[in-house]
This record gives C-alpha cells, sequence and structure tokens, in this order.
C-alpha cells in the first residue's frame, strides 16, 4: 500500500553505459526529489534491473542486502584485460595461441564456484582501501590489491557454449557482493588461459524482475505511475495486522504486545550465513499493518514477547 506520491519503488531498466549513480542522479532531476538511492550497484556497461528508493524508501535499503540478484552473463575466452571485462585495456590476448576446451572441462571449471566463496575484487571496483576506491587507485597507475570477500554463489548454469568462438554465456543467482566480472577472470585462470566479460545482464533483484523494469524514457511519461509501495520488496519479512487502536501508538515508536498482533506470515528463514550476515534481529523482522495500511517494520523480541518498531515509516 503507497504511504505517500513520493515515497515508493521504481524498478528501473538501467541501459549499458551509464553508471548506478547517474541514474539516481536523472531521477532526481526527473522528480526534483533529492532523497533518492539504489539498492545495488551495476557496473557502467552491465544493463538490467536496479531497483531505486525514493523518499521515505530509501530507508529500507539496508533491508533488501540479503536480496538475491540474478544475472545473464557472457565471458570471451583467452582475453585478460585490466578491468576483468572487454571494456579495460588487453593486457595478453591468447586465443590463437590455446584451442577452445571441450564442454565437459567448463562444466566442471565452472562449478568450483557454487556455493560459499571468498573473491578477490576487481582493480576497477567501488571497493574503499585506505579512503579511496580502487579504481582511484588503478587510474593513478597503482596496483592496491584488497583482501578477499565472502560471496555466495547459489546456482551457475552455463547456458550455451559456442567453442569455436570461445564464449560461454551462463546465468548466475548469488548474494550481494559478487563480483561476476571476478567469476570470469578465475574461471579463465583455472582454464589457462585467461577470460573476460563481455555482456552483463541483471535479471532479478530479490522481488524485482526483468519483465517489469522500466526504461529511463517511459519515466519521463509520469514516474508516479512506475512508483511500487515501500513494502513491495519486503516479502521476506513475517507480516503481522493490530488493532486500529494502537496505529498511533506503535507509529511513535511504541512496542506491541504478541497477544495485540494477529500474525498474517513468518519470516523466511535462510538468508543469513556465516558469510553474509544481517544486522541482530532482522530474521525476526515483522511487516506491521492496520487495517491494510502498511506501519513499518518491527522486531519480535521472542523473551519479552513484543514487536518492537525498528523503522516507523507511516504517521
Amino acid at each position: 500500500m503507497e504511504l505517500k506520491s513520493n515515497n515508493g519503488l521504481i524498478n528501473l531498466l538501467k541501459p549499458a553505459g551509464m553508471t548506478s549513480h547517474d541514474c539516481v542522479h536523472y531521477l532526481r532531476k526527473l522528480t526534483g526529489i533529492k532523497r533518492i538511492g539504489h539498492t545495488g550497484t551495476l557496473d557502467p556497461m552491465a544493463a538490467g534491473v536496479l531497483p531505486l528508493c525514493i523518499g521515505n524508501a530509501t530507508r529500507i535499503v539496508e533491508y533488501l542486502d540479503l536480496d538475491h540478484k540474478v544475472y545473464r552473463c557472457q565471458m570471451i575466452l583467452g582475453i585478460i584485460t585490466d578491468t576483468w571485462d572487454i571494456w579495460g585495456n588487453v593486457l595478453h590476448d591468447n586465443r590463437e595461441k590455446f584451442e577452445n576446451p571441450d564442454p565437459e572441462t567448463i562444466e566442471k571449471v565452472f562449478q568450483t564456484f557454487t556455493g560459499e566463496i571468498y573473491q578477490t575484487p576487481p582493480s576497477y571496483s567501488s571497493v574503499r582501501i585506505g579512503g579511496k576506491r580502487l579504481y582511484e587507485y588503478a587510474r593513478e597507475g597503482k596496483q592496491v590489491e584488497a583482501a578477499k570477500r565472502p560471496a555466495i554463489i547459489h546456482e551457475l548454469r552455463i547456458v550455451e557454449y559456442d567453442r569455436a568462438a570461445g564464449r560461454i554465456t551462463f546465468d548466475m543467482r548469488c548474494s550481494k557482493g559478487t563480483y561476476v566480472r571476478s567469476v570470469c577472470h578465475e574461471a579463465g585462470k583455472l582454464l589457462g588461459f585467461g577470460g573476460a566479460m563481455s555482456f552483463l545482464l541483471r535479471t532479478a533483484s530479490g522481488e524485482f524482475r526483468l519483465a517489469e523494469a522500466v526504461p529511463l524514457e517511459r519515466l519521463k511519461q509520469g514516474w508516479r505511475n512506475y512508483l511500487l509501495p515501500v513494502d513491495y520488496p519486503l516479502t521476506h519479512f513475517g507480516k503481522i495486522n493490530i488493532p486500529e487502536n494502537r496505529a498511533e501508538w506503535f507509529s511513535n515508536g511504541g512496542f506491541i504486545r504478541d497477544d495485540e498482533a494477529e500474525i498474517i506470515r513468518q519470516p523466511k528463514a535462510g538468508y543469513a550465513t556465516k558469510h553474509i550476515r544481517a544486522r541482530e534481529g532482522l530474521d525476526r523482522s515483522y511487516c506491521v499493518y492496520s487495517k491494510e495500511r502498511f506501519l513499518g517494520v518491527a522486531l519480535y523480541d521472542d523473551k519479552k514477547r513484543i514487536y518492537t518498531a525498528d523503522k516507523v515509516l507511516c504517521r
């Protein structure tokens, strides 16, 4: 349920050639609203689903950190670049030096990346070290290697392997913070002659799907028509309904006793792991409603048997 006409989310179809921040800037200029943010950076040359939070919805960004991301990717075998994609400077071109491997070998290498893994971020990435981003060091000609970071690849499936062209197309479902370029680079290393990402499309981010993503041009015709309610992506949280006479109390930060709440849905389990951690208590989060009106998010304290307000989003 929409809170205000200027609060909500837009499932943006990000075009290749724009940074995620460019998209935020575009929407700020279009709407006149400064309070806009995105829920997960896409590389400039990547396209696809980029959820944008507007107004009050920016407060739920942390709730979406555990959302799975889904990508369609292509990589070219035999090329090594400084950015780990084809848009960087070519360091080595081994395409004429090796015979492309058979499909069984490709499959075996790719399966080593599934599950809980550690990745080295690309030199051209937004990871911060010593107050600067890695791409800033790289542009200055300085080599700074970041420590490996945890990631989870839930599923990795080869869609097509064009052996003659040395091109692999694959789909990947993964956690936040997974570098698809790193998968291409590391797979190339394991195969013995390198590899670089040549195409990346994000097809899903949590509840947001490519089929419903809206191009920038369409937003000009009336961006509010594509505004999704603030609670739209919070399907991994539980859901409770409270009496109308307790709505104002909760909206002012008050707690709700469990005997005052009607549980509509329990929270989904299994989002946090030893690799990808959530803030304490988020696994006991509930969206709070009164007469179908979304009020905010509460955390359940099973010792005190109360729901405490975590973020009030409608007063």
